[in-house]
Formats: structure tokens, sequence, C-alpha cells
């Protein structure tokens, strides 16, 4: 899908035909689109189809005609009812009359951009453009990161009644998703530090401060991400040992059931062997057989009892 825009002033408008200073935004481009633009600026179509690719790294490429930058932005992807978050590549390219932007799906990152919500907002400033799409990725990814931080702790929550596989595996994902995002950021970091000593994208005065703010936001990502990993790797651990110590409880209960359970099994086993009755006790009475269960039952619960606050099955 192919949109031009273009900012008067304090407006941004969307127009049917490209002009000098416009900004042309292609969301989930088909071939042709990507063909008509490409040739009408002279671009590499490779370069044109780069952000398609989801594995396609970070970088910066300086070509005769234009300069690409490719960085990794956060998305949304629904599976099971649930929202997961991962990265995809987002590629902005400036040439000597536009700026284009080519991206996989229609991400909300550019939203506010394309309805005029962002201050100082110019098409044909493009140095600054990319700065403010800078600036608002590192945005999203600290959103992002405090939803999975909230989201692990509620799933800690959960885990403290239920353990089950499904638990399980939501906090791998979520330890997924913050590998995803460490790396996308550091990537993003490489990228900004290329564009602070290319001579080609020329910063306004007034940018500076906007650059340090970008430089700043994405480290704090980092850091965040960071930090949100430890915490996460420290719950699987934790959880790896509660879910050990729930199984020695669970087999040491049925230790202490099965030793139990032996002692009325041998009592009745001798009764059951093929033995001259006269010595065995209880045989010559109509109360014998209640007896001998009587003795084994008590003798069963007795046994028992003593396992349990025995040190040797103490938890």
């Amino acid at each position: 899908m192919l949109k031009i825009f273009y900012s008067d002033e304090d407006d941004i408008t969307e127009i049917d035909t490209a002009r000098k200073g416009c900004w042309i935004s292609l969301a989930r481009p088909s071939d042709s689109e990507l063909a008509t633009v490409a040739d009408k600026y002279d671009i590499d179509l490779a370069d044109m189809r780069a952000a398609l690719d989801q594995e396609e790294r970070s970088r910066v490429d300086v070509e005769e005609h234009y300069t690409m930058i490719i960085v990794d932005i956060p998305t949304v992807e629904n599976r099971g009812g649930r929202d997961w978050y991962e990265t995809i590549p987002l590629s902005v390219i400036v040439t000597n009359d536009v700026i284009i932007t080519i991206c996989s799906i229609d991400t909300p990152l550019l939203t506010p951009f394309k309805e005029g919500r962002i201050r100082n907002f110019y098409t044909s400033m493009r140095s600054r453009f990319i700065l403010q799409i800078l600036y608002r990725n590192a945005q999203m990814y600290l959103r992002y990161l405090r939803i999975v931080d909230h989201e692990s702790d509620r799933l800690e929550l959960r885990m403290q009644h239920s353990m089950t596989n499904r638990e399980i595996i939501m906090l791998m994902e979520l330890s997924k998703t913050l590998v995803y995002f460490a790396t996308s950021l550091r990537s993003n970091e490489f990228v900004l530090e290329r564009l602070t000593n290319l001579p080609r994208i020329r910063r306004y005065p007034d940018d500076e401060d906007l650059l340090q703010d970008v430089i700043t936001e994405n480290r704090q990502a980092i850091e965040m991400a960071g930090i949100y990993t430890g915490v996460l790797r420290e719950m699987m651990d934790a959880f790896g040992s509660i879910t050990s110590n729930n199984l020695n409880n669970v087999m040491r209960i049925f230790t202490i059931i099965s030793i139990s359970l032996s002692i009325p099994t041998i009592i009745f086993s001798a009764y059951g062997m093929n033995l001259n009755l006269a010595g065995m006790p209880g045989t010559h009475s109509i109360w014998g057989f209640l007896i001998i269960c009587v003795i084994a039952i008590v003798l069963m619960f007795v046994a028992g009892w003593w396992l349990f606050h025995s040190k040797l099955f103490r938890s």
C-alpha cells in the first residue's frame, strides 16, 4: 500500500502525486509499487525489498543517489488469543528529493506522523524526520518492555498457585521476546552511532537535543531489556527449583505410603503361606481375623506417623 504525505507548515496532508519534500510510505507494498518507486528515484530494487525480509539486520548503506537506513522496530503479533511481541525491520531511504519508508506491515510507529500528532514534524526536514522515527521507536520499545514486565509479574502470581506447562511456555515466550528486543536495540545503537558520523545526513542545529534524547532513550531501553532478561532468568531458575522440590515432596509422600502399606502386606502374606495353622496366632478364635486386621492397621498408621515425622523423610 503506497501513500504519499506532504506537510505544509503545521498541517500534513495525503497527496496523490509525489513532489519534492514529500514522504512516501510503503506498508505491505506490492512488487509493482516497489518497482515504480525504485525506477523513479533510481534506487536498487533489492534495497527496496530489504525491509520485507524478517531477518534483515539493522544497518546504514550509503549509495550514490540515496542513503538507506534499516532499524528493527517492535511489533505485536496475536497468537492463541494473546499478544506476543517481536521485531521487524523498517527501512528509511533518503534521496535528494523525498524520504521513503518501507515496512512489511502498517506499523503503528508511523501512525502519529500520518495523523499530524508529532510536534515540529515536516516531511521536507528529512534528517529530523529520521531522528523523530528513531526517538518514537525507542519509546515504543520502552512501553512494550513495561508491558512484558507486567506480564511477568502476573505470571509469577499465577505460578505460585499453578505450575502447568502453559505457564512455563508463556515464561519462555517472554524470555524470547526480551532476547529479540535486546538484540534489536543493540543493532539500532550501531545505526545511531553511524548516523552521528554520517556527513550526508545533515542535522539542523535544533536537532542536537533530539539526537541526544534518541541515544538516551535507546540506551535506557537496552538497560531495561537487560534487567528484565536477568529477572526472567532468575524466575526460570527459581521455578525450576520449586518444581523439583514439589516433585520431591510428592515422592516423599508416596514413599511413606508405600512403606506403611508394606506392613499389612507382610502380615497377610505370612498368613497366606502353606504353614501349620497351630503355630499361627488367632487361627482358633472367631475374632482372630478381625484382631489381625486391627493390629496390621494400627502398625501401618504408627509406621506412617513415625516416617512422616522422621528426619529421613523431612522436607
